[in-house]
Order: structure tokens, then C-alpha cells, then sequence
């Protein structure tokens, strides 16, 4: 596919912007805060039914005996137009009397659940309990929730995400919430993956696909589990959609959370290009800032076509603005593809 740099101004007016084509069934591979800004952008800007998100579950644990799933949930929540916006996860508006009862009670509440989100993990357990599948469950929930795009889970079998650290290897959760992902990370392990399977559901969605979306996620400890389930990655390289990634590194920087840190300590590049060599046997083209359009010519080394605009999702209308470039970019590179 022959590669090209576009450079625009995030300055769509969108009731005047259109995708190129209304009709295309979207995939968004997803994880975090990142992750759910760019599918709530995503689904602001398609027609119902379009957007099928596949979400990271490696992030699940149990506590209290309730199953979590933190990315489901953060996705979820942002998609219902319920999350808390002052952290991106969470419920707006949440208390937190139960989590002050059980610290009377003696217990470390270092993980917060709210009094809100703990039913949906009450039910969630539920369900999982009486034989349903973490896909059934999770369809269940986000249609009392009126989510008009499709959430599923990366596999139902479970994928456990290990951090291996000078301090000794971590339960993700351990290192992420309770250490503050303070700790450098030499390695992670994807524990299950190699018997993990990616849903039917996900593989039909991945075939039907006209563009996939690598949200702007963490690209080892979010969307690394995703790629790392077996048989994932060649249902990837075998559709025959479009596949985009946009850059979670802005100027060097993470826009959120410990992805630059890790990159650097793994021995990656903290930039849109490290990221882009991650990635790069699956894509065919890459979102990233203007701060970094001076990279554009090395991504593009890699036989991967450029969009470069603002990446920066501040509100609701910068997510949509980010999600239809992406969506047509995407689009153009499919038509010239079969041209």
C-alpha cells in the first residue's frame, strides 16, 4: 500500500463533517481511559450498530469475591456517558460508604469501588456464577445501559497480565493501583494467553470489518494482551479491512498513564515510532500529533501510511473530531488499496 502524510487542523465542525462512508462496520481494539475516550468518539459519529469495540480483559480480578473487569467497566461507562470525568474511570457521581464499611471491618480497600459500581460486579459475578460467559454478561450489561455499540470481551477464558519488576513479579492490579505503576517494569507476562481463545463473536466481528482501530491505549499492558490471545493476530492479518493505530505518545510523553515509562524500560522507543514497531506488522496506517510530525518519514519507512493531526482528546467534540479523521483516513486507504 502506498504510504502518504496528511497533514490537517482538528477543526471539524461536526454537524457539517460526514464519514466518508456511513455504512462501514468499525473494530476497535481497546483498553483504559485512552481507549474508551476514542470509542465513546468513535460511536459519537457512526450510526447504531456500526462500532463493535473489543476490550481488553487481562486487567480481570477478583476481589471480595466479585469479578472485575476494570477496561469492560471504564469502556462501558464512558460509552453510557456515565463515567466520572475528573478520572475517566469510575461512575460520575459515586460514593463510597461500602468501601468505608469495609475498612471498619478491617480490610485494606486500596482497590476503590464505588457504591454504584459495585453492582455491576455483584451482577456481573452473578451471571458468570449461573454458566453465562463473560460475552453473555457483558452484552447483558451494556444493553440495561442502552450502549448502542457492541462490547466484547477479548476471549472468555481467562488472561492474567504479569508485571516482572526488580521488586519481583506482580498481579497487574498490584503493580498498577496499589504500587502506582512506581515500579520499573523488565518485563510482562500475558499468563493464560497460549490457551486463550479470541470469542467467535470477536472473529466475525474482526472479518466483517471495513477499518480497525488500534485505540490510543497502552500498546503492551492494553492492547498487548488483545494481540497476544491465540489465534488473534492472524484473524488480524487474514481480514481484510483497513487497520489504524493511533499514537498514545504525544512529544515523548503519555498522555496517561505509565505506557512512556514502560516503552523506555522494555527498550522501545518513547514515541509514536516505538509504538509504530510494535505494531507494525499489523498496520497500514498511523494517527499521531502534530508535535510529532517530524516523525512521519520514519514511520512511513515502514510501509506504514501517516495521518498527522491533533490527538489530544480534551471533550466530547475533540473525540469525535479524532474519531471521524481516523475513520476516514482509514476509509481513503482502503479505496486506494483496491483502486
Amino acid at each position: 500500500m502506498t504510504s502518504q502524510v496528511v497533514h490537517t487542523e482538528n477543526n471539524i465542525n461536526r454537524q457539517q463533517s460526514k464519514i466518508q462512508n456511513p455504512k462501514s462496520k468499525i473494530v476497535a481494539l481497546a483498553g483504559g481511559v485512552g481507549g474508551a475516550k476514542l470509542a465513546a468518539g468513535l460511536q459519537a459519529v457512526l450510526p447504531e450498530g456500526a462500532l463493535t469495540i473489543v476490550v481488553n480483559t487481562a486487567d480481570d480480578f477478583r476481589l471480595w469475591g466479585l469479578h472485575i473487569s476494570p477496561d469492560i467497566d471504564t469502556v462501558m461507562y464512558t460509552l453510557a456517558g456515565l463515567a466520572n470525568p475528573e478520572t475517566g474511570w469510575g461512575l460520575a457521581g459515586d460514593t463510597w460508604k461500602s468501601l468505608e464499611m469495609l475498612a471498619r471491618y478491617g480490610r485494606d480497600t486500596w482497590f476503590r469501588l464505588g457504591d454504584m459500581d459495585l453492582a455491576t460486579h455483584i451482577l456481573r459475578t452473578q451471571m458468570l456464577h449461573e454458566g453465562r460467559s463473560l460475552t453473555e454478561a457483558t452484552t447483558d450489561l451494556t444493553s440495561s445501559l442502552s450502549i448502542p455499540s457492541r462490547v466484547l470481551p477479548m476471549s472468555n477464558q481467562p488472561v492474567e497480565t504479569l508485571v516482572e519488576t526488580p521488586e519481583g513479579t506482580l498481579d497487574f492490579q498490584d503493580y498498577f493501583v496499589r504500587r502506582r505503576h512506581a515500579d520499573t517494569v523488565t518485563g510482562v507476562i500475558f499468563r493464560g494467553a497460549d490457551s486463550a481463545h479470541p470469542t467467535s463473536e470477536v472473529v466475525e466481528a474482526i472479518e466483517q470489518a471495513d477499518v480497525i482501530v488500534f485505540c490510543p491505549s497502552n500498546p503492551i499492558v492494553s492492547i498487548g494482551p488483545i494481540l497476544s490471545v491465540l489465534g488473534m493476530r492472524e484473524s488480524l492479518e487474514r481480514s481484510g479491512a483497513v487497520r489504524v493505530a493511533i499514537s498514545p505518545i504525544v512529544g515523548g510523553e503519555a498522555i496517561k498513564g505509565p505506557a512512556a515509562h514502560m516503552l523506555q524500560s522494555l527498550g522501545h522507543e518513547v514515541s509514536a515510532v516505538g509504538v509504530a514497531f510494535i505494531y507494525k506488522a499489523l498496520l497500514d496506517g498511523m494517527v499521531i500529533d502534530n508535535l510529532d510530525a517530524n516523525l512521519a518519514p520514519r514511520i512511513e519507512e515502514m510501509g506504514i501510511a501517516v495521518h498527522v493531526t491533533d490527538t489530544i482528546m480534551k471533550d466530547d467534540e475533540s473525540r469525535a473530531a479524532l474519531a471521524e479523521q481516523t475513520l476516514n483516513f482509514g476509509i481513503a486507504l482502503g479505496k486506494k488499496a483496491h483502486a
